[in-house]
Protein backbone atom coordinates (compact mmCIF):
# COMPACT_ATOMS: atom_id res chain seq x y z
CA UNK A 1 0.00 0.00 0.00
CA UNK A 2 2.86 2.37 0.75
CA UNK A 3 4.17 1.85 -2.78
CA UNK A 4 0.86 3.25 -4.06
CA UNK A 5 1.28 6.25 -1.79
CA UNK A 6 4.73 6.93 -3.24
CA UNK A 7 3.87 6.21 -6.88
CA UNK A 8 0.77 8.38 -7.04
CA UNK A 9 1.90 11.18 -4.76
CA UNK A 10 -0.82 10.50 -2.20
CA UNK A 11 -1.16 13.27 0.39
CA UNK A 12 -4.01 11.94 2.49
CA UNK A 13 -6.08 8.90 3.34
CA UNK A 14 -9.84 9.15 3.35
CA UNK A 15 -11.70 6.56 5.42
CA UNK A 16 -15.30 5.94 4.34
CA UNK A 17 -18.04 4.07 6.22
CA UNK A 18 -21.80 3.76 6.20
CA UNK A 19 -23.48 5.30 9.22
CA UNK A 20 -26.85 4.40 10.72
CA UNK A 21 -28.65 6.88 8.46
CA UNK A 22 -27.52 4.81 5.48
CA UNK A 23 -25.30 7.55 4.08
CA UNK A 24 -21.58 7.29 3.48
CA UNK A 25 -19.35 9.29 5.84
CA UNK A 26 -15.66 10.12 5.69
CA UNK A 27 -12.62 10.93 7.79
CA UNK A 28 -9.82 12.80 5.99
CA UNK A 29 -6.35 12.15 7.38
CA UNK A 30 -3.26 13.98 6.02
CA UNK A 31 -0.15 11.87 5.56
CA UNK A 32 2.63 13.52 7.58
CA UNK A 33 5.25 10.79 7.49
CA UNK A 34 5.79 7.23 6.37
CA UNK A 35 5.66 6.02 9.96
CA UNK A 36 2.33 7.77 10.59
CA UNK A 37 0.87 6.36 7.36
CA UNK A 38 1.95 2.83 8.26
CA UNK A 39 0.39 3.21 11.70
CA UNK A 40 -2.91 4.33 10.15
CA UNK A 41 -2.96 1.34 7.81
CA UNK A 42 -2.02 -1.03 10.65
CA UNK A 43 -4.12 0.20 13.57
CA UNK A 44 -6.58 2.65 12.00
CA UNK A 45 -8.02 5.62 13.88
CA UNK A 46 -10.55 6.09 16.66
CA UNK A 47 -13.85 7.95 16.58
CA UNK A 48 -17.13 8.50 18.37
CA UNK A 49 -19.59 5.75 17.49
CA UNK A 50 -22.42 7.36 19.45
CA UNK A 51 -22.79 10.07 16.79
CA UNK A 52 -22.62 7.70 13.83
CA UNK A 53 -24.83 5.03 15.41
CA UNK A 54 -26.98 7.03 17.78
CA UNK A 55 -29.79 4.94 19.19
CA UNK A 56 -28.15 1.53 18.89
CA UNK A 57 -25.01 2.00 20.98
CA UNK A 58 -24.50 3.01 24.60
CA UNK A 59 -22.81 6.45 24.66
CA UNK A 60 -20.67 5.25 27.58
CA UNK A 61 -19.20 2.48 25.39
CA UNK A 62 -19.19 4.17 22.03
CA UNK A 63 -15.50 4.71 21.23
CA UNK A 64 -14.58 2.65 18.17
CA UNK A 65 -11.53 1.87 16.11
CA UNK A 66 -12.02 2.37 12.37
CA UNK A 67 -9.80 0.22 10.12
CA UNK A 68 -9.34 0.45 6.33
CA UNK A 69 -10.38 -2.55 4.26
CA UNK A 70 -7.48 -2.88 1.83
CA UNK A 71 -9.39 -4.66 -0.95
CA UNK A 72 -11.59 -1.56 -1.33
CA UNK A 73 -8.72 0.92 -1.86
CA UNK A 74 -9.18 3.44 -4.69
CA UNK A 75 -7.87 6.80 -5.82
CA UNK A 76 -10.55 9.35 -4.97
CA UNK A 77 -12.11 10.38 -8.32
CA UNK A 78 -12.81 13.86 -6.92
CA UNK A 79 -9.41 14.34 -5.24
CA UNK A 80 -6.53 12.50 -6.90
CA UNK A 81 -4.21 13.19 -3.98
CA UNK A 82 -6.35 11.00 -1.68
CA UNK A 83 -6.22 7.23 -1.33
CA UNK A 84 -9.63 6.11 -0.10
CA UNK A 85 -10.93 3.00 1.64
CA UNK A 86 -14.16 1.58 2.90
CA UNK A 87 -13.72 0.69 6.55
CA UNK A 88 -14.81 -1.63 9.33
CA UNK A 89 -15.35 -0.83 13.00
CA UNK A 90 -13.70 -2.63 15.90
CA UNK A 91 -14.47 -2.40 19.61
CA UNK A 92 -12.09 -1.65 22.47
CA UNK A 93 -11.28 -5.37 22.50
CA UNK A 94 -10.35 -5.41 18.81
CA UNK A 95 -13.47 -7.33 17.76
CA UNK A 96 -15.95 -6.37 15.04
CA UNK A 97 -18.55 -3.96 16.42
CA UNK A 98 -21.57 -6.16 15.88
CA UNK A 99 -24.15 -3.36 15.68
CA UNK A 100 -22.74 -1.39 12.73
CA UNK A 101 -24.48 -1.91 9.35
CA UNK A 102 -21.44 -3.46 7.66
CA UNK A 103 -20.82 -5.84 10.58
CA UNK A 104 -24.44 -6.99 10.68
CA UNK A 105 -24.31 -7.89 6.97
CA UNK A 106 -20.89 -9.56 7.33
CA UNK A 107 -21.98 -11.60 10.35
CA UNK A 108 -25.15 -12.74 8.59
CA UNK A 109 -23.15 -13.85 5.54
CA UNK A 110 -20.63 -15.69 7.71
CA UNK A 111 -23.40 -17.39 9.70
CA UNK A 112 -24.97 -18.65 6.47
CA UNK A 113 -21.70 -20.13 5.23
CA UNK A 114 -20.80 -21.71 8.58
CA UNK A 115 -24.14 -23.47 8.87
CA UNK A 116 -24.65 -24.52 5.24
CA UNK A 117 -21.26 -24.29 3.44
CA UNK A 118 -23.12 -22.09 0.95
CA UNK A 119 -22.51 -18.42 0.15
CA UNK A 120 -25.10 -15.90 -0.98
CA UNK A 121 -24.07 -13.64 -3.83
CA UNK A 122 -26.17 -10.60 -4.59
CA UNK A 123 -26.44 -7.82 -7.12
CA UNK A 124 -28.46 -4.65 -6.78
CA UNK A 125 -30.58 -2.66 -9.19
CA UNK A 126 -30.22 0.96 -8.13
CA UNK A 127 -32.95 3.24 -9.51
CA UNK A 128 -33.10 7.01 -9.02
CA UNK A 129 -34.22 10.28 -10.60
CA UNK A 130 -31.92 12.99 -11.92
CA UNK A 131 -33.70 16.33 -11.56
CA UNK A 132 -32.75 19.51 -13.39
CA UNK A 133 -34.12 22.51 -15.25
CA UNK A 134 -37.08 21.76 -17.48
CA UNK A 135 -36.05 21.02 -21.04
CA UNK A 136 -38.07 22.72 -23.77
CA UNK A 137 -37.89 22.50 -27.51
CA UNK A 138 -36.74 19.55 -29.55
CA UNK A 139 -37.00 15.84 -28.73
CA UNK A 140 -39.13 15.92 -25.56
CA UNK A 141 -39.25 12.81 -23.40
CA UNK A 142 -42.69 11.22 -23.30
CA UNK A 143 -44.16 10.65 -19.86
CA UNK A 144 -43.83 7.00 -18.73
CA UNK A 145 -42.21 6.10 -22.08
CA UNK A 146 -38.53 6.63 -21.30
CA UNK A 147 -37.42 3.01 -20.88
CA UNK A 148 -33.95 2.58 -22.42
CA UNK A 149 -34.32 6.01 -24.01
CA UNK A 150 -31.29 7.37 -25.88
CA UNK A 151 -30.13 10.88 -26.64
CA UNK A 152 -31.36 13.30 -27.81
CA UNK A 153 -34.63 12.27 -26.14
CA UNK A 154 -32.76 11.49 -22.93
CA UNK A 155 -31.16 14.67 -21.59
CA UNK A 156 -29.06 12.98 -18.91
CA UNK A 157 -26.80 10.94 -21.19
CA UNK A 158 -23.66 12.97 -20.45
CA UNK A 159 -23.99 12.90 -16.68
CA UNK A 160 -24.89 9.21 -16.70
CA UNK A 161 -21.86 8.34 -18.82
CA UNK A 162 -19.65 10.09 -16.28
CA UNK A 163 -21.37 8.34 -13.38
CA UNK A 164 -21.06 4.95 -15.06
CA UNK A 165 -17.37 5.40 -15.86
CA UNK A 166 -16.53 6.58 -12.34
CA UNK A 167 -18.43 3.82 -10.54
CA UNK A 168 -16.80 1.25 -12.83
CA UNK A 169 -13.35 2.58 -11.97
CA UNK A 170 -13.99 2.66 -8.22
CA UNK A 171 -15.92 -0.57 -7.57
CA UNK A 172 -15.35 -2.43 -10.86
CA UNK A 173 -18.67 -4.20 -10.52
CA UNK A 174 -21.11 -2.54 -12.91
CA UNK A 175 -23.24 -4.59 -15.29
CA UNK A 176 -24.96 -1.78 -17.18
CA UNK A 177 -26.93 1.46 -16.93
CA UNK A 178 -30.00 2.70 -18.79
CA UNK A 179 -32.91 5.10 -18.64
CA UNK A 180 -35.89 3.70 -16.76
CA UNK A 181 -39.58 4.26 -17.44
CA UNK A 182 -40.03 7.46 -15.45
CA UNK A 183 -39.87 10.87 -17.13
CA UNK A 184 -41.41 14.05 -15.74
CA UNK A 185 -41.23 17.24 -17.77
CA UNK A 186 -42.75 19.60 -15.20
CA UNK A 187 -42.81 18.52 -11.55
CA UNK A 188 -45.45 20.08 -9.32
CA UNK A 189 -44.28 20.48 -5.73
CA UNK A 190 -44.23 22.78 -2.72
CA UNK A 191 -40.45 22.34 -2.71
CA UNK A 192 -38.54 24.90 -4.82
CA UNK A 193 -35.84 22.37 -5.72
CA UNK A 194 -38.53 20.27 -7.40
CA UNK A 195 -41.24 22.61 -8.61
CA UNK A 196 -41.14 23.21 -12.35
CA UNK A 197 -38.13 20.94 -12.80
CA UNK A 198 -37.74 17.99 -15.17
CA UNK A 199 -36.76 14.51 -14.02
CA UNK A 200 -35.43 11.42 -15.73
CA UNK A 201 -35.34 8.03 -14.05
CA UNK A 202 -32.22 5.92 -14.54
CA UNK A 203 -30.98 2.57 -13.31
CA UNK A 204 -27.56 1.12 -12.63
CA UNK A 205 -27.36 -2.65 -12.25
CA UNK A 206 -24.36 -4.35 -10.71
CA UNK A 207 -22.69 -7.70 -11.16
CA UNK A 208 -23.02 -10.48 -8.54
CA UNK A 209 -20.67 -10.20 -5.57
CA UNK A 210 -20.36 -11.83 -2.14
CA UNK A 211 -23.12 -10.43 0.02
CA UNK A 212 -20.81 -8.78 2.54
CA UNK A 213 -19.31 -6.65 -0.28
CA UNK A 214 -22.58 -5.48 -1.80
CA UNK A 215 -23.40 -2.92 0.89
CA UNK A 216 -20.07 -1.16 0.28
CA UNK A 217 -20.71 -1.18 -3.46
CA UNK A 218 -24.11 0.47 -3.05
CA UNK A 219 -22.81 3.06 -0.56
CA UNK A 220 -19.94 4.04 -2.85
CA UNK A 221 -22.20 4.13 -5.91
CA UNK A 222 -24.67 6.49 -4.25
CA UNK A 223 -21.80 8.71 -3.07
CA UNK A 224 -20.44 8.91 -6.63
CA UNK A 225 -23.89 9.52 -8.13
CA UNK A 226 -24.55 12.43 -5.78
CA UNK A 227 -21.12 13.99 -6.33
CA UNK A 228 -21.23 13.87 -10.11
CA UNK A 229 -24.85 14.99 -10.31
CA UNK A 230 -23.93 17.96 -8.12
CA UNK A 231 -21.09 18.86 -10.50
CA UNK A 232 -23.52 18.81 -13.43
CA UNK A 233 -26.14 20.85 -11.60
CA UNK A 234 -28.61 18.02 -11.01
CA UNK A 235 -30.49 17.02 -7.89
CA UNK A 236 -30.61 13.27 -7.19
CA UNK A 237 -33.37 11.48 -5.34
CA UNK A 238 -33.76 7.81 -4.50
CA UNK A 239 -37.22 8.42 -3.01
CA UNK A 240 -39.53 5.44 -3.70
CA UNK A 241 -42.17 7.55 -5.44
CA UNK A 242 -41.87 11.00 -7.02
CA UNK A 243 -45.26 11.39 -8.67
CA UNK A 244 -48.62 9.63 -8.57
CA UNK A 245 -49.20 7.48 -11.65
CA UNK A 246 -45.51 7.43 -12.53
CA UNK A 247 -42.84 4.78 -12.02
CA UNK A 248 -41.34 4.50 -8.55
CA UNK A 249 -37.71 3.79 -7.76
CA UNK A 250 -36.86 0.33 -6.49
CA UNK A 251 -33.71 -1.25 -5.15
CA UNK A 252 -34.25 -4.84 -6.26
CA UNK A 253 -31.75 -7.52 -5.29
CA UNK A 254 -30.85 -10.54 -7.43
CA UNK A 255 -29.44 -13.47 -5.48
CA UNK A 256 -27.56 -16.65 -6.27
CA UNK A 257 -26.46 -19.48 -3.99
CA UNK A 258 -22.82 -20.40 -4.48
CA UNK A 259 -21.01 -23.54 -3.32
CA UNK A 260 -17.31 -24.12 -3.93
CA UNK A 261 -17.35 -21.19 -6.32
CA UNK A 262 -20.21 -22.54 -8.44
CA UNK A 263 -23.77 -21.32 -8.89
CA UNK A 264 -26.12 -24.04 -7.55
CA UNK A 265 -29.44 -22.44 -8.51
CA UNK A 266 -30.15 -25.05 -11.19
CA UNK A 267 -30.18 -28.85 -11.04
CA UNK A 268 -28.84 -31.21 -13.69
CA UNK A 269 -32.08 -30.78 -15.66
CA UNK A 270 -31.57 -27.01 -15.84
CA UNK A 271 -34.56 -26.23 -13.65
CA UNK A 272 -34.54 -24.57 -10.24
CA UNK A 273 -32.67 -26.71 -7.73
CA UNK A 274 -34.08 -27.68 -4.35
CA UNK A 275 -31.62 -25.24 -2.79
CA UNK A 276 -32.98 -22.40 -4.93
CA UNK A 277 -36.52 -23.27 -3.86
CA UNK A 278 -35.41 -23.35 -0.23
CA UNK A 279 -34.00 -19.86 -0.72
CA UNK A 280 -37.35 -18.75 -2.12
CA UNK A 281 -39.15 -20.36 0.82
CA UNK A 282 -36.90 -18.47 3.21
CA UNK A 283 -37.48 -15.20 1.39
CA UNK A 284 -41.25 -15.70 1.52
CA UNK A 285 -41.01 -16.40 5.26
CA UNK A 286 -39.03 -13.20 5.90
CA UNK A 287 -40.76 -11.05 3.27
CA UNK A 288 -43.14 -9.01 5.41
CA UNK A 289 -40.60 -8.17 8.10
CA UNK A 290 -37.79 -7.32 5.66
CA UNK A 291 -39.90 -4.35 4.56
CA UNK A 292 -38.87 -2.76 7.87
CA UNK A 293 -35.37 -2.33 6.37
CA UNK A 294 -36.30 -2.09 2.69
CA UNK A 295 -39.34 0.21 2.65
CA UNK A 296 -38.74 2.79 5.35
CA UNK A 297 -40.81 5.86 4.46
CA UNK A 298 -44.53 6.41 3.87
CA UNK A 299 -43.84 7.10 0.18
CA UNK A 300 -42.72 3.46 -0.16
CA UNK A 301 -46.33 2.36 0.16
CA UNK A 302 -47.47 4.72 -2.58
CA UNK A 303 -45.19 2.60 -4.79
CA UNK A 304 -46.38 -0.78 -3.48
CA UNK A 305 -49.89 -0.65 -4.91
CA UNK A 306 -51.93 -3.37 -6.66
CA UNK A 307 -51.92 -3.89 -10.41
CA UNK A 308 -48.52 -2.27 -10.88
CA UNK A 309 -45.10 -3.88 -11.34
CA UNK A 310 -44.29 -3.22 -7.67
CA UNK A 311 -45.39 -6.22 -5.56
CA UNK A 312 -48.15 -6.30 -2.95
CA UNK A 313 -48.48 -10.08 -2.42
CA UNK A 314 -46.04 -12.65 -1.02
CA UNK A 315 -45.45 -14.89 -4.01
CA UNK A 316 -42.98 -15.93 -6.68
CA UNK A 317 -43.11 -16.70 -10.36
CA UNK A 318 -41.01 -16.96 -13.48
CA UNK A 319 -40.46 -13.74 -15.43
CA UNK A 320 -43.51 -12.08 -13.82
CA UNK A 321 -42.75 -8.49 -12.81
CA UNK A 322 -45.81 -8.27 -10.56
CA UNK A 323 -44.55 -11.11 -8.35
CA UNK A 324 -42.61 -10.31 -5.20
CA UNK A 325 -39.90 -12.79 -6.21
CA UNK A 326 -39.14 -13.20 -9.89
CA UNK A 327 -37.09 -15.93 -11.52
CA UNK A 328 -35.60 -14.09 -14.49
CA UNK A 329 -34.10 -15.56 -17.63
CA UNK A 330 -30.88 -17.28 -16.67
CA UNK A 331 -29.52 -18.86 -19.86
CA UNK A 332 -30.62 -22.18 -18.34
CA UNK A 333 -31.33 -24.09 -21.56
CA UNK A 334 -29.45 -22.04 -24.10
CA UNK A 335 -25.88 -21.14 -24.93
CA UNK A 336 -23.82 -19.70 -27.78
CA UNK A 337 -26.84 -17.60 -28.75
CA UNK A 338 -24.76 -15.36 -30.96
CA UNK A 339 -24.62 -18.12 -33.58
CA UNK A 340 -28.38 -17.79 -34.11
CA UNK A 341 -27.97 -14.32 -35.55
CA UNK A 342 -24.29 -14.39 -36.53
CA UNK A 343 -23.91 -17.65 -38.49
CA UNK A 344 -20.45 -16.56 -39.59
CA UNK A 345 -19.27 -16.84 -35.97
CA UNK A 346 -17.40 -20.13 -35.61
CA UNK A 347 -15.43 -19.59 -32.39
CA UNK A 348 -17.09 -21.16 -29.37
CA UNK A 349 -16.85 -19.77 -25.87
CA UNK A 350 -17.47 -23.18 -24.38
CA UNK A 351 -18.47 -21.88 -20.93
CA UNK A 352 -21.34 -23.63 -19.15
CA UNK A 353 -21.36 -21.81 -15.79
CA UNK A 354 -24.86 -21.37 -14.38
CA UNK A 355 -26.01 -17.75 -14.23
CA UNK A 356 -29.43 -18.19 -12.67
CA UNK A 357 -30.62 -15.77 -9.99
CA UNK A 358 -33.85 -14.97 -8.19
CA UNK A 359 -34.91 -11.36 -7.72
CA UNK A 360 -36.72 -9.85 -4.75
CA UNK A 361 -38.60 -6.79 -5.94
CA UNK A 362 -39.89 -5.35 -2.66
CA UNK A 363 -37.04 -3.05 -1.51
CA UNK A 364 -36.94 0.49 -2.85
CA UNK A 365 -34.77 3.59 -2.77
CA UNK A 366 -35.49 4.10 0.93
CA UNK A 367 -33.80 0.79 1.80
CA UNK A 368 -30.92 0.52 4.27
CA UNK A 369 -28.88 -1.84 2.08
CA UNK A 370 -26.67 -3.51 4.69
CA UNK A 371 -29.63 -4.39 6.90
CA UNK A 372 -31.68 -5.62 3.94
CA UNK A 373 -28.77 -7.80 2.84
CA UNK A 374 -28.39 -9.19 6.35
CA UNK A 375 -32.10 -10.06 6.35
CA UNK A 376 -31.76 -11.78 2.97
CA UNK A 377 -28.82 -13.84 4.24
CA UNK A 378 -30.80 -14.88 7.32
CA UNK A 379 -33.76 -15.80 5.10
CA UNK A 380 -31.46 -17.94 2.96
CA UNK A 381 -29.97 -19.63 6.03
CA UNK A 382 -33.44 -20.31 7.44
CA UNK A 383 -34.56 -21.85 4.16
CA UNK A 384 -31.49 -24.05 3.84
CA UNK A 385 -31.69 -25.29 7.44
CA UNK A 386 -35.50 -25.76 7.47
CA UNK A 387 -35.56 -27.63 4.19
CA UNK A 388 -38.91 -29.41 4.33
CA UNK A 389 -40.75 -26.37 5.66
CA UNK A 390 -39.05 -24.01 3.19
CA UNK A 391 -39.95 -26.19 0.20
CA UNK A 392 -43.56 -26.27 1.40
CA UNK A 393 -43.61 -22.48 1.74
CA UNK A 394 -42.18 -22.10 -1.76
CA UNK A 395 -44.75 -24.48 -3.25
CA UNK A 396 -47.60 -22.70 -1.46
CA UNK A 397 -46.59 -19.26 -2.72
CA UNK A 398 -45.92 -20.10 -6.37
CA UNK A 399 -48.18 -18.38 -8.90
CA UNK A 400 -48.60 -18.54 -12.63
CA UNK A 401 -50.50 -16.01 -14.66
CA UNK A 402 -52.03 -12.92 -13.09
CA UNK A 403 -50.90 -12.35 -9.50
CA UNK A 404 -54.06 -10.33 -8.89
CA UNK A 405 -56.56 -12.85 -10.22
CA UNK A 406 -59.47 -13.59 -7.86
CA UNK A 407 -58.02 -17.03 -7.10
CA UNK A 408 -54.59 -15.67 -6.20
CA UNK A 409 -55.97 -12.70 -4.30
CA UNK A 410 -57.85 -15.12 -2.06
CA UNK A 411 -54.91 -17.32 -1.09
CA UNK A 412 -51.81 -15.12 -1.16
CA UNK A 413 -50.77 -13.13 1.89
CA UNK A 414 -50.45 -9.35 1.66
CA UNK A 415 -47.27 -7.42 2.22
CA UNK A 416 -47.56 -4.59 4.75
CA UNK A 417 -49.52 -1.57 3.53
CA UNK A 418 -47.71 1.12 5.54
CA UNK A 419 -44.62 1.73 7.70
CA UNK A 420 -46.72 1.46 10.84
CA UNK A 421 -47.80 -2.06 9.91
CA UNK A 422 -44.28 -3.02 8.89
CA UNK A 423 -42.98 -1.92 12.31
CA UNK A 424 -45.49 -4.14 14.11
CA UNK A 425 -44.66 -7.12 11.88
CA UNK A 426 -40.94 -6.64 12.56
CA UNK A 427 -41.48 -6.90 16.30
CA UNK A 428 -43.87 -9.84 15.94
CA UNK A 429 -41.12 -11.66 14.03
CA UNK A 430 -38.10 -10.32 15.90
CA UNK A 431 -36.88 -13.82 16.80
CA UNK A 432 -36.11 -14.33 13.10
CA UNK A 433 -33.49 -11.58 13.43
CA UNK A 434 -32.23 -11.92 16.99
CA UNK A 435 -31.18 -15.55 16.60
CA UNK A 436 -27.46 -16.19 16.40
CA UNK A 437 -26.85 -12.64 17.61
CA UNK A 438 -26.95 -11.13 14.11
CA UNK A 439 -29.29 -8.25 14.91
CA UNK A 440 -29.69 -6.65 18.32
CA UNK A 441 -32.75 -5.50 20.25
CA UNK A 442 -31.56 -1.90 19.89
CA UNK A 443 -31.31 -2.16 16.10
CA UNK A 444 -34.84 -3.52 15.85
CA UNK A 445 -36.15 -0.85 18.21
CA UNK A 446 -34.40 1.83 16.14
CA UNK A 447 -36.22 0.73 13.01
CA UNK A 448 -39.49 0.25 14.89
CA UNK A 449 -39.37 3.83 16.17
CA UNK A 450 -38.30 5.22 12.79
CA UNK A 451 -41.16 3.46 10.98
CA UNK A 452 -43.72 4.51 13.60
CA UNK A 453 -42.42 8.06 13.17
CA UNK A 454 -43.74 8.09 9.61
CA UNK A 455 -47.21 8.25 11.16
CA UNK A 456 -48.81 6.65 8.10
CA UNK A 457 -51.31 4.24 9.66
CA UNK A 458 -54.45 4.30 7.53
CA UNK A 459 -52.86 6.67 5.00
CA UNK A 460 -54.41 4.80 2.08
CA UNK A 461 -57.90 5.21 3.55
CA UNK A 462 -57.32 8.88 4.26
CA UNK A 463 -56.24 9.51 0.68
CA UNK A 464 -59.21 7.64 -0.79
CA UNK A 465 -61.59 9.88 1.18
CA UNK A 466 -60.19 13.03 -0.45
CA UNK A 467 -61.15 14.66 -3.73
CA UNK A 468 -58.83 13.85 -6.63
CA UNK A 469 -57.18 17.25 -6.39
CA UNK A 470 -56.63 17.03 -2.63
CA UNK A 471 -55.48 13.40 -2.91
CA UNK A 472 -52.82 14.40 -5.43
CA UNK A 473 -51.70 17.33 -3.26
CA UNK A 474 -51.42 15.24 -0.09
CA UNK A 475 -49.69 12.38 -1.93
CA UNK A 476 -47.05 14.79 -3.21
CA UNK A 477 -46.41 16.06 0.30
CA UNK A 478 -45.84 12.52 1.51
CA UNK A 479 -43.56 11.65 -1.40
CA UNK A 480 -41.52 14.84 -1.55
CA UNK A 481 -40.76 15.18 2.16
CA UNK A 482 -38.31 12.29 1.80
CA UNK A 483 -36.44 13.32 -1.36
CA UNK A 484 -33.17 14.15 0.45
CA UNK A 485 -33.27 11.42 3.09
CA UNK A 486 -31.24 8.80 1.23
Amino acid sequence: MMSVVAEFGIKRFTFHYTALDGKIKELKIPILSRNQAEMLLTDGERLDGSSLFKGIVDAAKSDLYVLPLFRTAFINPFDESSLDFMCRFLTVDGELAGYTPDSVAQNAARNLKEKTSIELYAMAELEFFLIGEEETGLFPNESQRAYHQAAPYSKTTEVMSEILMTISEVVGNVKYAHNEVGALNNIVSDLPELNGKAAEQVEIEFLPAPLEEVGDIISLAKWIINNIAYQFGYTVTFVPKLEVGHAGSGMHFHMALMKDGKNIMLNDKSVLSDEARMLIGGLCTYASSITAFGNTVAAAYLRLVPHQEAPTKICWSECNRSAMIRVPLGWANVSELTNKINPQQTTRLGRKDARQTVEIRTPDGSAFPQFVLAGLAMAAEWGLTHQKEALEVAAKNYVSGDVHSKENEAILKDLPTCCDESADILMQNKDLYLRDGIFTELILKYFFDMLKGENDKGLDRKLVALSEEEKLKESRKVMHRAIHKF
